[in-house]
């Protein structure tokens, strides 16, 4: 929660979804058009953020609004890498799409706000870029690219099932 993901949905597809710095400013799923450099679209999802410890009602009224992530090809993590509490995050995350039936759909773990380090932090984890992992600014807009090119590039092998 509150890790940049509806900036990043309005950085990728120009558009004007709520984006604010509290707990639950997304409740319901706000969905966007994509279209790549090379004329193919997709559909991104903006959905609520990912609560650690959850009362069981709860989980249930969250775990609902993720039910449409089945349909997924590509699951964008969206973390905010200044977060002290990050790797607990990631594991929260990828429980719940276990538990949810859904850790076989690839994921990119997206870490955003690198804005808000010093520009050799910066640097030192963008060298850290794997196949599966990325560093970005969605408010600034930085390293989007790079970004766009992996979501292709991953996209391009669920499509075709290619494993390499």
């Amino acid at each position: 929660t509150n890790a940049g993901k509806s900036t990043l949905l309005n950085s990728l597809t120009n558009s004007e979804v709520i984006q604010e710095n509290r707990l639950f400013a997304t409740l319901d799923p706000t969905t966007r058009r994509l279209r790549f450099p090379e004329e193919k679209e997709i559909i991104l999802t903006d959905t609520v953020g990912f609560i650690h410890d959850l009362p069981p009602e709860l989980k249930r009224a969250f775990e609902a609004t993720l039910e449409e992530l089945s349909d997924s090809d590509l699951l964008l993590h969206c973390i905010d890498v200044g977060d002290p509490a990050r790797e607990d995050k990631i594991r929260d995350v990828e429980e719940i799409l276990s538990d949810l039936g859904l850790s076989e759909i690839p994921v990119l773990k997206v870490f955003n706000k690198v804005d808000r380090l010093p520009l050799s932090r910066r640097l030192e984890f963008q060298r850290d870029e794997t196949e599966d992992r990325v560093y970005i600014s969605a408010r600034d807009k930085w390293n989007l690219e790079p970004l766009l090119l992996r979501m292709e590039a991953m996209l391009f092998k669920v499509w075709t099932g290619s494993t390499s």
